[in-house]
């Protein structure tokens, strides 16, 4: 003991813990052992669990199992942790015991220390008359809990943060669809010239590729609705009430507003984190998606006089120490490495996946931590790349100027003279420079009229 320490002591024996911290000997021998990347549990897992610690004071207390002073305490200093208050008391590294146990006993501590406060019992690390394991855990283990934050705390992001971020991103590409309808332009396949289409038209594409990724990613939310709550240690519900899971879950939906729903096979649901390895998925299709857009905006607005050139980018920062006035495309490729950051957290999340011994699936928390980063990131990129890329792209007359010089735009003499003749045709023009309206014009002797009809470069947009 010192003036900067307290002793407190557990199975193992006498432990030091900071005089003034909320969490306790579980929480102090974690962070010795665990030194490994000074990364934090995401306080939205953090947050969660202590949404799940008020519910389950709520549903003690009703079924008579906790004193309703007591109870009362712990639902306050749990709101506090959902409130933010406590944030600094959670130190405990990701990497830990793969079960979570750390981090649900710090969360025990930090609400069992909080609410002797609250009842004027005694100092720090004396835990009466609240019992960080007696109490604040009642009917839980590490083992359904933790997994139950994690699905929490990811159900909550997806619908606050990410599909918000989603649905503007789609508004805006529909906005650009629109606005840019009368534009044509040189289509591509292979990279190579194709037919033409508008520039509306692609744009049309990436709103619904977004559109369809957003569906998934709300499909995503619904897989983690289920959870194991309930099942305690190993999926036989020891040591918990019928009914438990079934009131926390409904005090978690009347405050967070958030349905989740007890598994009907507790076995399968801590043995395995099937809906987090899904709900990742979809999360990485998402990324890819983003990663479609912003290639195909770099590309068009490569240049501006030795590339593309068919669309400008906000111009948003100098992009060169070198090179005086150079501008670069810098939102779409931070959206890119976005996106190369989830592909490999569900990397990480489909290898704890395979990691369900038996009864337990034993990386939890890095799994956890993966799939909160993967949707505050496509969240806030998405809203980036809405706002300060998409919605300031102007459209130059460069597409529209090299429609004509594309010769896929015989496409149309296809129908008319055959196939073989109008690769002819293009072969013509590609060796000796022509247009494909001027090589028309040459060796079929067609009028302008009749090239007029052929090279309506719009109604080449349609079918």
């Amino acid at each position: 003991m010192s003036e900067t320490t307290r002793i407190e002591h557990d199975a193992l024996g006498e432990f030091p813990v900071p005089a003034d911290a909320l969490y306790g000997i579980d929480t102090a021998r974690a962070v010795q052992n665990f030194p490994i990347s000074g990364q934090r549990m995401p306080l939205p897992i953090i947050r969660a669990l202590a949404l799940l610690k008020l519910g389950a004071a709520r549903a003690n207390r009703d079924l008579g199992l906790l004193d309703p002073a007591l109870a009362e305490a712990i639902i306050t200093a749990a709101r506090e942790v959902v409130e933010g208050r406590w944030d600094d008391q959670f130190p405990v590294d990701i990497y830990q015991t793969g079960s979570g146990t750390s981090t649900n006993m710090n969360a025990n501590e930090v609400i069992a220390n909080r609410a002797n406060e609250l009842l004027g019992g005694g100092p720090r690390g004396v835990y009466r008359p609240v019992h960080p394991n007696d109490h604040v855990n009642r009917g839980q283990s590490s083992n359904d809990v933790i997994p139950t934050a994690i699905h929490l705390a990811a159900v909550q992001r997806i619908r606050e943060h990410l599909l918000p971020a989603l649905y503007r991103l789609e508004a805006v590409l529909q906005a650009k669809a629109a606005e840019f309808d009368g534009i044509v332009k040189t289509g591509r396949t292979h990279l190579m010239d194709a037919v033409p289409i508008r520039l509306g038209q692609e744009f049309r594409g990436y709103a619904g590729q977004v559109e369809r990724t957003r569906r998934r990613v709300t499909a995503a939310g619904e897989a983690l609705r289920e959870v194991p709550l309930g099942g305690t240690a190993v999926g036989t519900g020891l040591n918990t009430h019928p009914e438990f899971a079934g009131r926390v879950l409904a005090a978690v939906s009347e405050i967070a507003r958030v349905q989740l729903v007890e598994t009907s096979n507790h076995f399968q649901a801590q043995a395995a984190i099937d809906p987090i390895v899904e709900a990742s998925g979809h999360l990485r299709t998402c990324a890819i998606a983003l990663v479609k857009v912003a290639n195909d905006l770099r590309l068009m607005a490569s240049g501006p006089r030795a590339g593309l050139g068919e669309i400008e980018l906000p111009a948003l920062q100098p992009g060169s120490s070198i090179m005086p006035g150079k501008v670069n495309p810098v939102i779409p490729e931070a959206v890119i490495q976005v996106a190369a950051r989830v592909v490999g957290n569900d990397a990480t999340i489909a290898m704890s996946g395979q990691w369900g011994f038996f009864e337990l699936n034993t990386m939890l928390p890095v799994a956890g931590s993966a799939l909160l980063e993967s949707i505050e990131l496509l969240g806030a990129a998405a809203g980036v790349f809405a706002e300060k890329c998409i919605a300031g792209i102007r459209a130059t007359d460069r597409g529209p100027a090299m429609v004509e010089q594309g010769l896929a735009v015989a496409t149309p003499l296809a129908l008319e003279i055959g196939y073989e003749r109008a690769a002819a045709l293009v072969n013509i023009a590609l060796a000796e420079g022509l247009t494909i309206r001027e090589a028309a014009r040459r060796e079929l002797g067609l009028s302008e009229r009749e090239l007029d009809r052929l090279f309506d470069y719009r109604r080449m947009t349609g079918p």
